[in-house]
């Protein structure tokens, strides 16, 4: 998808691979074109960060399809539905600092100024059409 983060990496999950999913996860986003469209645009705004840091980007999960969100109990209403976000760590990197990272990025107007969620152990980043901040 970029030089540094291939498709698999998009759709795979422990916690698909957990629940013995990942086969179904796969078949949802072959039928998707627009989620298979979102997660291109993804990876280049993931790119742009994973080169800004200078270190690679580990996805915990991304695309997370509508079945799987209403089987755990959500809404599915996530931007991961869509094939637009990514929960993120750096490898010997704090959350807070790449939490500045994304933001200094957005400032300078280098990567989408979608959602970004700083959590103890990850960072959420998205691609949706406006801004969002949170944290937990």
């Amino acid at each position: 998808m970029t030089k540094d983060f291939t498709l698999d990496e998009f759709l795979h999950s422990r916690f698909f691979a957990a629940a013995g999913v990942q086969d179904k996860v796969i078949e949802s986003y072959q039928q998707n074109t627009a989620v298979q469209d979102n997660i291109k645009v993804l990876a280049e705004q993931l790119q742009i960060i994973r080169d800004y840091v200078g270190q690679p980007i580990t996805i915990n999960i991304a695309y997370r399809p509508y079945w799987w969100e209403k089987m755990r109990g959500r809404n599915g209403k996530s931007q991961h539905c869509l094939g637009k976000a990514a929960d993120i760590v750096v490898k010997g990197m704090g959350t807070k600092e790449l939490h500045k990272a994304i933001l200094e990025l957005i400032e300078q107007g280098k990567i989408v100024n979608g959602g970004v969620g700083l959590y103890n152990t990850f960072i959420h980043y998205d691609i949706r059409p406006y801004p969002a901040r949170w944290k937990r």
